[in-house]
Parts: structure tokens; C-alpha cells; sequence
């Protein structure tokens, strides 16, 4: 039953590699960020950093497999709304997690300046996406003009939030900073082995994020869901699966910022894989395949960052169902806004 074309196989077959798959990619994730959570308090690096580059870096390589197929086989938009899926699943996946744990609300525990700025600047991208939708795109070199200034961007602003901290005149006091976040209990295991550990979970959230892909896909053609929405919800889910597991162990371990840190740097890489389609996709720049449900994607998931902004200004712990307010507050929205984009 090969992935290639999972179409062909029973729906009952799909949905077993779908169900397996998703279980791989749970426990990998588990241990990818624990022992990322290891490396950073060994090798003293800045856990944002670790949030935004490693996790977020490694937890975009399902959805970099799903474009390059589906802008390959001829689905621009499939591939699109993928990406536009997971950038707005990934922050409500923030939200489900708060509600999971039942702990104080996560914004009122995020203590660096950092976390807002990846949130202005990754608002600012989505909305950059969505205007160039809704302009047009040149075709230059082989590429669209907009899909190459989106991943410019999507770069840049990555490159801006990394080490913001240490540049941002905001004081924050210490004991606020490290309230609740002990290091983690640091494990006898050598560097060089942790690092291969990194290697191997990541290999296995790629392969096992590949196959909730093409299952997805699979099982919504079989099912006869409209394309656009399985793009955007069923495999934008599907290949958001690894962030769940990733940003619930970081909660977990006391570490507000590095979950941040994941789903914001996994939202600026996926909409930099936006010039990868452009790219494999033959019929032109991809941009200009896209239409009104994509530009409407694109800026329900800079509303549900701007909601999460809000509460990161607000700081408070104030919270409804054992969550913070903003965090229902983007539940409810995206509801909403998945209601919209299936009459579209």
C-alpha cells in the first residue's frame, strides 16, 4: 500500500497509517522537545531561540514534504492552504493546550519581550501573504516576485525576533523571568548522543508527518471533501500534529517561551516554504492560483496571533474553562472562521 497513492487503498487502510502515524509523531515530539529542553540548559542556549529555529524548524518538515508533492503533482492550492492551515491551527493548538493543562493562563506566565515581537512580525507576514494574494504575482526566473519577497520576509522577520531580547530596552524583573522554570534534570546521556537523538526523532516526525499527509489526503478524496478545506483543516492538522506534542511538553516543563517560540518559528519557516511550491510548481507563479478562501486564511491566522498579542500585553491570569480568556477567545474565532471559509 504505497504512500504514493494512497487513494487506491481502503479507507479502513488509511485511516489505520493515519491513526499509527499520528501516534509516531506524538512520542517523537515528546522526546524531541525534552531533549532539546536538555541540550539548551547544558549548552546555555536562549530557549526562544531553541523554540523558534530547532522545534519550529524540525516540526515544519512534515508540511515541506506535503508542499513539495502536492505543487509537484499540480495542486498549487493544496500545498497553499496547507500552510495557511497550519499557521492558524498552530496557534489554536496553543490555546488547547492551555485549556488541557488547566494551569494558569499561558500568556500571564510569558515573561519575554521577545514572544511579542515574533507575534507583531509573524501578524505582519500572514497579512503580507493575503495582500499578495489579492494583488497579483510576476513570474521571474522560474519564480513569482511575491512568493520570493514572502520567504524574504517570512526570513528577515525570523532573523529580526532572534535575540531580541538582549536588544529590547524592556526591563523585566528576574525573579518573573524564572518564576516556575527550573531547568530541567539534566540527564547522564553525552551531548553528541542527545543531538543524534534530536536527529533520529526528527527523522521520524518527518517520515510519520509524510504519511498523515497523504493519508489526510487520501482519506478527504475518498470522503469527498472540498479541496480547499481539506488543505487547509484536515491536513493542516494533520501536519500541525508534531507542534501539539511539542507545545504541550514545553508547557509542561515550565517553558511558555520556548512553546511561543515553536509555533511562531514553525509559522515563519512554513510561509517561507510558500517560494519551495512556487518553485516545483510548473504552471506559473503559485500566487496567482490562489484566491478569496486563501486570503481569508491568511488573515484568520493573523487574527488569532493578534488575540494571543493582546493577552501577552495584558499579562494578566485571567481565566474561563481553565483557560485564559484569549485563549478562548481564538477557539471561538477559529471555530467561526472555519465556519466562514466552508461557505467560500
Amino acid at each position: 500500500m504505497p504512500l504514493t497513492d494512497a487513494v487506491s487503498n481502503p479507507p479502513w487502510a488509511n485511516a489505520a497509517i493515519f491513526v499509527t502515524a499520528g501516534i509516531v509523531v506524538w512520542f517523537a515530539g515528546v522526546r524531541l522537545t525534552r531533549n532539546l529542553e536538555t541540550l539548551a540548559a547544558r549548552l546555555r542556549i536562549d530557549r526562544v531561540f531553541v523554540g523558534m529555529l530547532l522545534l519550529g524548524g524540525i516540526t515544519s518538515l512534515p508540511e515541506v514534504a506535503n508542499v513539495a508533492t502536492a505543487s509537484v503533482m499540480g495542486n498549487p492550492a493544496l500545498a497553499a492552504n496547507n500552510l495557511l492551515g497550519s499557521a492558524a491551527i498552530n496557534v489554536v493548538l496553543l490555546a488547547v493546550a492551555d485549556a488541557w493543562l488547566g494551569r494558569p493562563a499561558v500568556t500571564g506566565i510569558v515573561a519575554r519581550p521577545s514572544t511579542m515581537m515574533m507575534a507583531t512580525l509573524c501578524m505582519l507576514v500572514l497579512i503580507a501573504v493575503a495582500l499578495a494574494i489579492t494583488i497579483g504575482d510576476l513570474e521571474v526566473f522560474g519564480v513569482g516576485v511575491g512568493a520570493l519577497a514572502i520567504c524574504a520576509l517570512s526570513i528577515g522577520c525570523f532573523r529580526l525576533a532572534t535575540g531580541y531580547d538582549a536588544r529590547s530596552p524592556w526591563r523585566i524583573e528576574t525573579d518573573e523571568i524564572e518564576r516556575g522554570t527550573k531547568d530541567a534534570e539534566d540527564t547522564p546521556v553525552a551531548t553528541p548522543a542527545l543531538w543524534l537523538r534530536v536527529a533520529i526523532d526528527g527523522s521520524l516526525i518527518f517520515a510519520a508527518g509524510y504519511a498523515l499527509s497523504q493519508t489526510g489526503d487520501a482519506i478527504a478524496e475518498q470522503t469527498g471533501i472540498a479541496s480547499a478545506l481539506v488543505g487547509f483543516a484536515l491536513i493542516g492538522l494533520a501536519t500541525s500534529t508534531p507542534e501539539l506534542a511539542t507545545i504541550l511538553t514545553a508547557l509542561r516543563l515550565h517553558r511558555p517561551e520556548m512553546a511561543f517560540g515553536q509555533v511562531l518559528g514553525t509559522n515563519f519557516v512554513n510561509l517561507s516554504l510558500i517560494l519551495l511550491g512556487d518553485a516545483l510548481f510548473a504552471g506559473g507563479p503559485i500566487i496567482n492560483e490562489l484566491g478569496a478562501f486563501e486570503v481569508v486564511s491568511a488573515l484568520l491566522g493573523a487574527a488569532l496571533i493578534g488575540i494571543f498579542l493582546v493577552g501577552l500585553l495584558e499579562h494578566r491570569d485571567r481565566t474561563v474553562l481553565k483557560m485564559g480568556y484569549d485563549s478562548a477567545a481564538v477557539i471561538l474565532l477559529f471555530a467561526l472562521g472555519l465556519g466562514l471559509l466552508s461557505t467560500l
